[in-house]
């Protein structure tokens, strides 16, 4: 990224970086402002292949799957590379086209992703077959060496995770309780609820304890942070603003490129820049 970004001006460079940093940061706790950034990173420089990857990872988030899918075709056609094919081929199944994400995983493109890059797609593919009611397809499509494999891999938690879940809305229980465990083996980050999914079916609860929010400090002593909360929510719509109103400039584009795609304000995007007409 920092090599395209080196194409630019430097204060745009720099500008364009500190959105895209933004983007990185919010993109799982706030997606909602982690896509507001993701704009201004994208009328500064919608050239940069980077900046149009973040800009649709940021709208995939927030679930703006159409204009998703556009933002990495853009980058797929700066780039040559293949390796956003499987999220391309599951904002497919968002925009509800599962039998077009089931076609993607039979092109070429495929054969040309790294070893994670296949995982992915084949839990897209199986995905898109629950999507239209074969389970058992589901379950065979995720059939795999790499589910089979005892070595355990960035993916492996998740693959065996989608398994089990296929099997457990299959009706095959006590295969998807066995899955569940191994999934939970293998995921040593916390990214799947396999924990809660193999209690869920061996019948254990677990319950709260209620927290008054009106209390001012909570059992250990400690404030109550849910005003700060609030308060850095209004500083994070000030900065947004503030970096609308010191980017409002020119974008570094030639309309008569035969490459210029026009971008679209969004509805999101008409609310980040406030009423500055």
């Amino acid at each position: 990224m920092r090599q395209e970004l080196l194409s630019l001006p430097k204060g745009l460079a720099e500008e364009v970086s500190k959105n895209l940093v933004m983007v990185a940061r919010l993109i799982d706790e706030d997606p909602e402002q982690a896509y507001a950034y993701s704009r201004i990173a994208l009328r500064l420089a919608s050239r940069v292949a980077a900046v149009r990857e973040a800009a649709g990872f940021a709208a995939y988030a927030t679930q703006k799957y159409s204009e998703a899918l556009a933002e990495f075709r853009a980058a797929k056609r700066m780039t040559g590379s293949v390796e956003l094919w499987p999220v391309m081929a599951d904002c497919e199944r968002g925009l509800g086209r599962p039998e077009r994400a089931l076609a993607m995983a039979g092109e070429p493109e495929v054969q040309k992703l790294d070893k994670a890059g296949q995982v992915e797609m084949r839990l897209v593919a199986a995905g898109a077959r629950r999507d239209q009611g074969q389970l058992e397809a589901a379950i065979v499509t995720l059939q795999s060496p790499e589910l089979a494999s005892n070595a355990v891999q960035p993916w492996t938690a998740r693959l065996r995770y989608a398994y089990a879940d296929a099997l457990l809305a299959a009706g095959r229980e006590d295969e998807a309780r066995e899955w569940f465990g191994k999934a939970l083996e293998a995921d040593k980050d916390g990214a799947t609820d396999a924990s809660d999914r193999l209690a869920e079916l061996d019948g254990v609860e677990f319950v709260d304890a209620a927290i008054d929010p009106s209390d001012d400090e909570d059992r250990d002593g400690t404030e109550n942070l849910v005003d700060d909360e609030d308060d850095d929510e209004d500083d994070d719509e000030a900065e947004i603003a503030a970096a609308e109103r010191a980017t409002d400039v020119t974008e570094y584009y030639d309309e008569d490129d035969e490459e210029y795609e026009p971008l679209e304000q969004s509805a999101a995007d008409a609310e980040v820049r406030g009423d500055k007409a």
